[in-house]
């Protein structure tokens, strides 16, 4: 069961990235007296996923020195510690994770972001 919350949070918390990444494009483009992001779907509703299909789909510059395989594995590495932080965070009075060192192991997860963003160069 603690599988199956851990999931629905993180699939919540994509779901809400996503809106409020269409909320500051909608604020951006009315603050520059433009519509926004109106072309994907009704009123720019799929906008993320025609978003997130584009950055999937993006080609990479290879440079001569560059391991592909890094390359290609490290942002997922790096979405896979961002929602590993989350269940570990006391949100509430029963947390998912209920352990007793949940701050340093909070401290050791977040810290191995860094080498993630190093392998990406």
């Amino acid at each position: 069961i603690v599988v199956i919350s851990i999931l629905i949070l993180a699939v919540c918390i994509l779901v809400a990235v996503a809106f409020f990444t269409i909320l500051e494009r909608k604020f951006l483009s009315y603050t520059q007296i433009r519509k926004g992001p109106n072309k994907v779907s009704l009123m720019g509703i799929l906008q993320p996923i025609a978003d997130a299909t584009k950055l999937l789909t993006k080609s990479q510059q290879k440079m001569e020195s560059s391991n592909v395989k890094v390359t290609f594995y490290s942002p997922m590495m790096a979405l896979m510690i961002s929602l590993l932080i989350f269940p570990m965070l006391p949100l509430s009075q029963f947390p998912i994770l209920d352990i007793s060192f949940n701050i340093i192991l909070f401290m050791v997860v977040s810290s191995t972001m860094v080498y993630i963003l190093l392998s990406i160069g």
